[in-house]
């Protein structure tokens, strides 16, 4: 049997709400597989599971807020038999609490605090309840202590405490459980940037490099590429761009990975976080996955999917966790270069500004022509300005051969 947890759909998430299941108890589930609706700071997510099971018992009711690592179920492995009632239900329910009142709505962004035996009352401590049950015997006032449970390995049920309500066991609450405020999804979604970001400018030793692109090969290139292709087939410059990141990230894998527990884990695949810009403000960088791998047309048909997909709220959990690099591109914007922030556990980022003319020297003479600055921010605990100076040359140079990407 294994533990089916909230997991972290990015840095600037600490927890999230429950809004539906897709799974019951019983279901067979596969790797990759959508299972929860979990909605963030910034949007409603589709969550997957990581692996093949049969649900065993759902432990969370839609509509709670829970922390980032709480046991939202338990699940089968492949084969596996179920346990008795009696050892069905052992811990578990009451292992999911303790784990939610240990990480507590209000812990820092990017920071967990283990369960602990304080972390729940001592006169409760023992007492096995689901998370709907003790809700329900606080909205009507009965005293937990006092509910002798039915349910698998003496664990307190829904008819538990209902039927201890009508036998007028009751209790005043010693305290009101607290309301969370309604608060604005901007702000919200501002505020969990802004704590994502004063983490990485506190955490990451920054340093920024840029480089000014010659493009006028790659325009041509584009543009004989989508002659005679109606509109919506024709490939975008962005791609083109992240094709060629792709490809300097082959050359140089310390860029593509992420920071954690005190050590570079490198990523082989580049799974490009693009950051999208919200209609109501704010933005997300979800995952273009394996993007060194695929062509330039699937590349194109799936970034329009995910840019349509992102502004519509439906993302899955995996293009939210994924991303081994961002690439931000504010080009449509009008501005010349972007100095990003890097987004944690990740260790670089690139940006790109507008394509602008500038004065150029070719063969000699000076000229006119199409130009971008890309720039670079990187992690100095993973490398250093040699390399990443070596990353945006191999850029350079992959985005002079676009027919080649």
């Amino acid at each position: 049997m294994f533990d089916f947890t909230l997991p972290s759909l990015g840095a600037d998430m600490d927890e999230g709400k429950l809004i539906e299941w897709k799974v019951k108890p019983g279901d067979t589930v596969r790797k990759g597989q959508v299972v929860a609706i979990v909605d963030t700071s910034k949007a409603a997510v589709d969550v997957e599971i990581w692996q093949d099971g049969v649900v065993h018992e759902l432990l969370i009711e839609p509509g709670e807020r829970i922390p980032v690592g709480t046991v939202l179920a338990t699940l089968l492995e492949p084969g596996e038999k179920a346990p008795s009632k009696g050892a069905a239900s052992k811990g578990v329910r009451a292992g999911a609490t303790e784990a939610r009142h240990a990480a507590g709505a209000g812990a820092a962004v990017g920071e967990r605090r283990p369960p602990s035996a304080a972390a729940v009352p001592a006169e409760t401590a023992r007492l096995r309840i689901s998370p709907a049950a003790r809700k329900r015997a606080e909205a009507l006032g009965v005293a937990i202590v006092q509910l002798t449970g039915s349910g698998p390995g003496g664990a307190v049920t829904l008819a538990d405490v209902d039927a201890a309500a009508q036998a007028g066991v009751r209790k005043a609450v010693e305290a009101a459980p607290a309301v969370r405020p309604e608060v604005d999804k901007n702000t919200e979604m501002r505020r969990a940037i802004a704590a994502a970001m004063s983490r990485s400018k506190r955490e990451i030793p920054h340093y920024y490099l840029y480089e000014t692109i010659p493009m006028a090969r790659a325009q041509r290139w584009l543009a004989q590429a989508n002659e005679g292709r109606p509109i919506t087939e024709r490939l975008l410059m962005a791609v083109l761009q992240l094709k060629a990141v792709a490809a300097a990230l082959a050359q140089y894998p310390e860029m593509n990975g992420f920071f954690r527990d005190g050590r570079f884990e490198p990523v082989q695949a580049a799974h490009i976080g693009v950051a999208i810009s919200l209609r109501q403000g704010g933005l997300i960088a979800p995952a273009l996955h394996d993007v060194g791998s695929k062509p330039l047309d699937q590349l194109m048909h799936e970034l329009a999917d995910l840019v349509k997909r992102t502004r519509a709220g439906s993302l899955r959990s995996s293009e939210m966790s994924d991303p081994t690099i961002t690439v931000t591109n504010l080009g449509e914007q009008g501005v010349e270069a972007v100095m990003g922030v890097i987004y944690p556990p990740q260790v670089a980022l690139v940006g790109f500004g507008r394509i602008m003319e500038r004065p150029w020297v070719e063969d000699g003479a000076l000229v006119a022509l199409p130009t971008v600055v890309a720039s670079l921010a990187a992690d100095h605990r993973v490398s250093d300005g040699h390399r990443g100076a070596l990353f945006l040359a191999e850029l350079r140079e992959r985005l002079q051969r676009p027919e080649e990407l």
